[in-house]
């Protein structure tokens, strides 16, 4: 009965919806095809017990009776936002993503299948070739989890593109505390043991993962994700300062992804504007300003104006 039960659930799954009900002849035809056989009685009894269960299906009253799976777990337009997000992340392999997507597809009405076939363009280039990374990522949430330390070698690469054990492949033992996703990798904040202060690791760097059975040293209490995340991954690591910038009118796309909508841009002629905001004077910030090609400039305070133009010398000395 259980196997008659789950095979009818399927059935109605991957062939039915409102626009494409199926009857208990259907139904005992598939039952028939997988070995099983069963009346028309038998299978209305185990429809009304799947309805009684929770399952959302819908019952039209005909001469042949005819029935829909009504409720699905995603909308057409949520899954393919879902496989873009598969296709363009470049932690997950092309094998992976595949796999993931054909899943995916499983969720949707079987009239809406062929508008998943995405035309989105991905530089291949850019995904990752190493198909342990989303296993590691799910060994430290587990860890995270259960309150237990890891221990992992890290690697480098060198210039032949050969992965290097750090300090010969001596293994880290860490108190993973959060795992970060920035710019489309993965990483692993936690508690470097043997230096004892919170530190970051690339997940796609760590190799031969264990889970400890000792638990993992306590958060400080002064730990924050959020800030941890804001000096470690962003232009907020200098000295503190309050920094007007020129702006060309193109840029102000950048200004709001970069400090939010609360900004006050005040326009200075027909092509730029110019804001003043809060950043650390940080080689990430000046970075950040040299990658404008120009269309940027700082104009205050004097510091900032000067710390910029000796990073700048760095390059042409």
């Amino acid at each position: 009965m259980n196997s008659r039960i789950l095979l009818i659930l399927k059935y109605l799954w991957e062939q039915s919806d409102e626009s494409h009900t199926v009857s208990i002849a259907d139904l005992s035809k598939y039952l028939s095809e997988n070995g099983i056989s069963a009346d028309r009685k038998t299978i209305g009894k185990n429809i009304d017990a799947l309805i009684a269960f929770g399952v959302d299906i819908v019952k039209i009253r005909r001469t042949q009776n005819q029935y829909f799976l009504a409720t699905r777990h995603f909308e057409a337009p949520e899954v393919k936002m879902l496989i873009d997000a598969v296709q363009s992340a470049k932690f997950i392999t092309p094998k992976k993503s595949k796999e993931l997507i054909e899943k995916l597809s499983a969720f949707v009405a079987p009239d809406q299948t062929s508008v998943l076939k995405r035309h989105l363009y991905v530089d291949s280039r850019n995904k990752a070739q190493n198909e342990t990374i989303y296993i590691v990522a799910d060994s430290v949430q587990t860890a995270i989890t259960e309150n237990k330390k890891i221990t992992f070698q890290y690697f480098d690469y060198n210039v032949n593109g050969d992965q290097i054990p750090r300090h010969d492949g001596e293994y880290y033992i860490v108190s993973p505390y959060d795992l970060i996703w920035s710019n489309d990798i993965y990483y692993l904040a936690g508690l470097h043991e043997k230096k004892g202060i919170v530190a970051k690791f690339r997940v796609d760097r760590i190799k031969n993962l264990e889970i400890s059975d000792e638990i993992a040293i306590e958060k400080p209490s002064d730990y924050s994700v959020a800030e941890f995340f804001s000096q470690e991954f962003s232009m907020f690591d200098g000295e503190d300062c309050k920094v007007t910038l020129l702006c060309e009118n193109a840029l102000m796309n950048s200004m709001v992804d970069r400090f939010g909508t609360d900004i006050s841009p005040e326009i200075v002629d027909e092509g730029h504007f110019k804001i003043t905001v809060d950043v650390d004077l940080s080689s990430l910030f000046y970075g950040w300003v040299f990658a404008s090609a120009g269309r940027m400039k700082i104009i205050s305070p004097k510091k900032a104006v000067e710390g910029f133009s000796a990073v700048i010398q760095r390059f042409i000395k």
